[in-house]
């Protein structure tokens, strides 16, 4: 049962070829043998995840139907859950358990899912290895002593060896797609405001966005569905009606214009997943593509852009954790600015730290203009360059991550060299476009992904693409040895 689909779990329990509680057991037993070697989970739910499949059975057997209906999935451990441990991989709220359920959690269970628990992630989502979680880091299924990517590597490690079908993810810089890549599985981020940002405990709140990570983008369709939709809690959800995904998935790409941006062919990216990535083109063109080349000429501004904006962001969100409401408070503080300076010392991690120091410079007086103001007026350059370019093509298409994953602890020296690995997918969120991240082959036994970027709203047409490529290709079948 481990190797099904969210798409054949579904039909499995339309046709009662086992029940929900059956199939929760079944993952739940796996976690427990599998999850040791790789650190995927920081929270169990294993109470909760018997009582939904108990009352998703006996939805079916009333008569409701639904895809997620008694569905297993994960929740990456920033999506707040009532009473239950939401940490945000930090020391800082180990001891915190949300009072309420974020908007993706409620809907969700809404719709009949059954959660297994909460993954592992980076601190504060603030990594691209899942190597800064509090919990320790979390190791990719395709070879143990490699990361997963970050920050949602915890949900991209469990997918990825079979403990569940599906998790939630969040992505701020490639947090949802470069995990994906790095994993073998199909990640995607909708445009910004279309998944309710509600009790998501915030990075850089301009640039957060929830969403599904499987293993097929069929799956990633059926996932969306429930969590997409307006959120009159959150003020930046965008209310826009939500398409039925899974409808357009088989749509012919007769005639879709794709450009491939030249900028993206640089001498950072490793030849051999260049070379994969004209294996895709190639693919799609099969399938009635037409392919253009297209430039992107503010790409290479991107990365000292973001890493201005979202530390910005981060530092005036991190700092409601101050040891007084909520969260890891020091012990015996003299005064209360030793109350401060101790508990969000002994609280947040080295990474977070770091990026509380660039946004709190970024921001400080004689430093705002130069600094975040620019790196604003350069994100809107990027966003002109995107919309110039959907003029003349419908996709946007090019590797998600320039290397394969590296080594557990080879750039942790080097903080901004794992900056480096989200060159190409930072732009989607400076821009608040939809990407999708999907497999396309393997370097040196290590999954490598495409990415696909589509205008505002057209997840559908990203869904559509992946599909229809995941039809003609195998690479998204392949299972990690082990698992």
């Amino acid at each position: 049962m481990h190797q099904l689909t969210l798409a054949e779990i579904a039909r499995g329990l339309a046709d009662k070829k086992f029940s929900s509680e059956e199939l929760t057991k079944t993952l739940l037993a796996r976690i427990a043998l599998l999850d040791p070697q790789l650190n995927s989970f920081i929270s169990l739910t294993e109470d909760l995840a018997l009582q939904q499949a108990k009352a998703a059975d006996a939805r079916r057997a009333n008569g409701e139907s639904g895809a997620l209906l008694g569905a297993p999935i994960a929740h990456k451990d920033l999506f707040c859950t009532q009473g239950i441990r939401t940490s945000c991989g930090s020391k800082m709220l180990d001891n915190f358990k949300a009072p309420y359920d974020a908007t993706v959690v409620a809907k969700l269970a809404a719709a009949g899912t059954v959660t297994l628990g909460k993954t592992n992630m980076d601190e504060f989502a603030m990594g691209s290895a899942n190597e800064s979680s509090y919990y320790g880091a979390v190791k990719n299924p395709w070879n143990l002593e490699h990361v997963p990517g970050g920050s949602s590597g915890g949900s991209a490690a469990a997918v990825a060896a079979r403990l569940l079908p599906a998790a939630t993810g969040t992505d701020t810089g490639g947090s949802i797609r470069q995990p994906a890549a790095l994993t073998n599985l199909t990640g995607l981020k909708p445009t910004y405001g279309r998944v309710s940002r509600w009790g998501m405990i915030a990075y850089a709140s301009s640039l957060d966005q929830g969403g599904p990570m499987a293993r097929t983008a069929e799956d990633c369709a059926i996932l969306l569905q429930g969590m997409a939709g307006f959120d009159p809690n959150d003020s930046t959800s965008i209310d826009e009606p939500v398409p039925d995904y899974r409808s357009s998935l088989n749509g012919s790409l007769q005639g879709l214009r794709i450009g491939v941006p030249k900028e993206y062919f640089s001498a950072g990216l490793d030849p051999r997943i260049a070379e994969l990535i004209h294996n895709s083109v190639k693919e799609l063109e099969k399938l009635g593509a037409v392919i253009k080349e297209i430039s992107l000429p503010n790409m290479q501004h991107a990365i000292p852009a973001y890493y201005v904006i979202a530390p910005a962001e981060a530092s005036s969100n991190l700092s409601r954790f101050d040891g007084v409401r909520f969260g890891h408070r020091c012990a015996d503080p003299k005064d209360l600015i030793d109350l401060y300076k101790r508990s969000r010392g002994e609280g947040f991690g080295p990474e977070v730290q770091r990026r509380i120091m660039v946004g709190a410079y970024a921001l400080s007086a004689g430093y705002y203009d130069a600094y975040y103001l620019k790196a604003q007026k350069i994100r809107r350059l990027i966003k002109n360059d995107f919309m110039a370019a959907f003029n003349e093509v419908d996709i946007i298409l090019g590797p998600t991550t320039p290397n394969p994953a590296w080594k557990l602890g080879a750039k942790n020296s080097d903080p901004v060299a794992a900056y480096l690995e989200d060159v190409y997918t930072i732009t989607a969120n400076l821009a608040g476009l939809p990407g999708l991240s999907m497999p396309a082959g393997f370097v040196d036994g290590l999954p490598v992904g495409v990415q696909l970027l589509a205008p505002y709203f057209q997840e559908g047409r990203l869904l559509n693409v992946a599909h229809q490529y995941q039809l003609n290709t195998d690479w998204h079948t392949r299972t990690p040895t082990g698992f």
